[in-house]
């Protein structure tokens, strides 16, 4: 039940894209996100050779260049995903970008490093065949607007083009971003979420000195296990996550197939460390309690959280016992990246299509890898099996480096 706020202030989301190491679409990737098995896409890329943690979630297996063709060349492998989840989540909807007024289409892509996998692979060409081997396109292909522009282009989608990059928050700050400029009728419909593709030794070699990764390279298949007393870190992920969000009389108008509404975002930050979160979690408190008085939605009606849940101990300690203080232990709380890896700034994106699909389904996937519930996690995490729920709201929560912290409020349509 809303306690406030109006229903106008929903936004309709009409589709859904997702490419992740979990499946090529939407519903491969709610199947096996929902099915608990071991999860796949796996990988030791050449690039991580000898590190300390040697693996990650790629998506295997999907020919970009069939799918795209020409147009790869002027994308980074991010911003192909973030084009091949835009198209899927356009066609949910049953827009034809050949007919809309593209001046009243926005794009709002986040992502934690943009281009830097392509980056990575000029300097190295830099530094062993000289300056005149290096490619011209660099500069478009490396900086964090490439997907959000690929997407314009892709689609014709002249209105606001928007690139969010607030670390693992990217994500969901650019829906919360597209959901503001709907609200301020500056676009009819929006095409928003994160694209993230990092593989990066230097990036993995940081991060593994930071003791943020997942050390388990005899198991990689266990190794991320959010909420679990025996976690050591998380996993990286690959992959897109976009969302057709439109002005709820838009959708009406045409009739469309509502899937979910954005009705709240919350954001703010902890103004602590550039890395770790602040342990008193004040700051993810503050952007859940945003997002709820954002949507008019009382805690006690949210039924479910897709959290952050990145399996590093800190965070996990640091979230839960923050959804604990705001919800009490009455919500089904998951982590999903146990089956998607942790895409860093697409994580928001893919975690705010799963939200959309559990309202639909009124089903919450399981949190897999978890055997032993940490006792100092105080929720009601899922584990096993999916499970079966009536859900009316639901919220996703994203905490980043440098302290940001966002979250959005859906409810069912």
């Amino acid at each position: 039940m809303r306690a406030g706020g109006s229903a106008a202030a929903a936004v309709a989301v009409t589709g859904v894209g997702l490419v992740t190491a979990a499946g090529h679409s939407a519903k491969e990737t709610w199947d096996e996100v929902t099915s608990a098995r071991v999860p796949r896409g796996l990988s030791r890329p050449e690039e991580l050779r000898d590190l300390p943690c040697d693996f990650m979630y790629t998506v295997d297996g999907l020919d970009i260049e069939a799918a795209l063709g020409r147009s790869t060349l002027l994308l980074d492998r991010f911003a192909q995903l973030a084009v091949v989840a835009a198209r899927e989540a356009v066609a949910d909807a049953r827009l034809d970008p050949g007919s809309w007024d593209g001046t009243r289409v926005a794009v709002v892509v986040g992502t934690a490093h943009g281009g830097l996998r392509y980056y990575d692979e000029q300097q190295a060409v830099l530094t062993g065949r000289g300056a005149r081997r290096v490619a011209p396109k660099v500069a478009p292909l490396s900086v964090n607007n490439n997907a959000a522009s690929g997407v314009c282009r892709d689609l014709g989608a002249r209105g606001p083009s928007l690139a969010v990059s607030t670390a693992c928050a990217s994500g969901t700050d650019a829906i919360g971003t597209a959901l503001w400029l709907l609200r301020a009728g500056r676009c009819d419909i929006a095409v928003a979420g994160g694209a993230e593709s990092l593989v990066s030794r230097l990036v993995f070699a940081s991060t593994s000195q930071m003791r943020a990764l997942s050390t388990r390279v005899d198991d990689p298949a266990a190794a991320c296990r959010p909420f679990d007393a025996g976690r050591d870190g998380f996993v990286v992920g690959e992959g897109a996550g976009l969302l057709v969000l439109e002005r709820a009389e838009h959708a009406r108008a045409r009739g469309a197939t509502v899937r979910a509404q954005v009705a709240g975002y919350g954001s703010s930050n902890d103004a602590h460390s550039p890395v770790a979160p602040d342990e008193t979690g004040a700051g993810i408190e503050l952007a859940l309690r945003s997002a709820l008085a954002d949507a008019g939605v009382a805690a006690a009606d949210v039924g479910h959280v897709n959290a952050h849940g990145t399996s590093t101990v800190l965070n996990d300690l640091v979230e839960s016992a923050a959804l604990h203080r705001v919800f009490g232990e009455s919500p089904l709380v998951t982590s999903t990246k146990a089956m998607t890896g942790h895409a860093l700034g697409a994580a928001g994106g893919i975690e705010a299509a799963l939200t959309a699909l559990a309202l639909e389904s009124q089903l919450v996937p399981p949190t897999v890898n978890l055997q032993q519930q940490d006792p100092r996690v105080p929720v009601q995490v899922v584990a096993g099996a999916a499970r079966p729920a009536r859900l009316e709201s639901a919220a996703t929560t994203s905490l980043g480096f440098g302290g940001h912290n966002a979250v959005l409020v859906l409810t069912r349509a």
